[in-house]
């Protein structure tokens, strides 16, 4: 009985939109305001009455009779959620962002990309991955390094899930750079590592030997013990020393993505007793190749936005 009630009542809140929409003789322009007023008011009581459909066309009819009524947009978002439509919900967030971003409001355009995004993340991360990297744009544009870096931290991870390593490591080192210049140094520390997880994933024991020349200087003792332990057990195809590293603590205690990756890093399966002549315990002091490069890069982050296969990402 009272979900009858609320459609009875949004069909009342339907006819006034309608009727403010047409003109007469002494009406002679739409009024879209009163319109959008009543679809909103619509779709809460449809939302009551939990017809969904219903509802979501409703706000996205307010929409196009208010465009500055932009949270009708994320609120569809949520209906679509409901409705189990996951791609509609990458649409109408990717919409909204564009819209708030013209009207001047860049932290809630990446907010709803960064809630659209969480939404379908696990379904869709293809699709949720596109999300966090607008977000980035949008952050960054307006220099703040510190959210892009939030923002950067998701694209990499999601990278990983989808084990799209090469694409995994630029984001890293993409994320590196925000950090730096936000000069959080011990979000850096802790990127190296998973880093180095990243380059042995790939198969690439020199490249991961070379980020950790690069980066190391920023590690604690922690990350730096088991780092040179990881590193030599893969150079001396040490098995054994190779799963103490992968099942530490701190491994096992690092972002679940890449926990997750350092299990499933295939070990090398010669024992110590294979150890290759020349190779000692200890490494050479750090050195960064490319530090100037870096530094650069970091400097002027705020003035960059995300490109992706060297085209410029333009969203909206």
């Amino acid at each position: 009985m009272a979900a009858t009630k609320k459609i009875e009542e949004a069909l009342a809140h339907i006819r006034e939109a309608e009727k403010s929409l047409k003109t007469s003789l002494l009406k002679w322009k739409p009024d879209y305001d009163v319109a959008a007023d009543e679809y909103n008011a619509a779709a809460t009581c449809y939302k009551t009455a939990k017809q969904f459909t219903q509802c979501r066309e409703c706000l996205l009819k307010a929409v196009e009779n208010y465009k500055l009524n932009r949270s009708c947009l994320d609120q569809a978002a949520l209906i679509s959620k409901e409705l189990g439509d996951l791609e509609s919900i990458f649409t109408l967030c990717q919409r909204a962002a564009c819209m708030y971003r013209e009207h001047g409001i860049p932290d809630t355009a990446a907010l709803s990309l960064e809630k659209g995004a969480k939404m379908i993340d696990t379904q869709l991360p293809e699709k949720a991955l596109i999300m966090f990297e607008h977000a980035v744009d949008i952050v960054i544009t307006e220099d703040r390094p510190r959210q892009a870096a939030e923002y950067q931290s998701r694209v990499s991870r999601l990278n990983v899930k989808m084990q799209k390593y090469d694409a995994a490591t630029d984001a890293i080192r993409r994320e590196i750079c925000y950090h730096q210049a936000g000069e959080n140094q011990p979000a850096i520390g802790r990127l190296t590592v998973a880093l180095v997880l990243v380059q042995l994933a790939r198969g690439d024991t020199v490249a991961a030997e070379k980020a950790f020349r690069e980066w190391g200087s920023y590690c604690e003792n922690e990350e730096v013990q088991t780092l040179e332990m990881l590193i030599q057990a893969f150079d001396e195809e040490d098995g054994d020393m190779a799963v103490k590293v992968l099942n530490s603590p701190f491994i096992k205690h690092m972002d679940v993505e890449y926990a997750k990756l350092a299990r499933s890093l295939p070990v090398p399966k010669c024992s110590q007793e294979t150890k290759k002549p020349g190779v000692t315990d200890t490494y050479p002091p750090y050195t960064s190749s490319s530090g100037a490069d870096v530094d650069a890069l970091a400097k002027g982050v705020g003035s960059t936005s995300i490109s992706q296969n060297d085209e410029e990402l333009d969203l909206c």
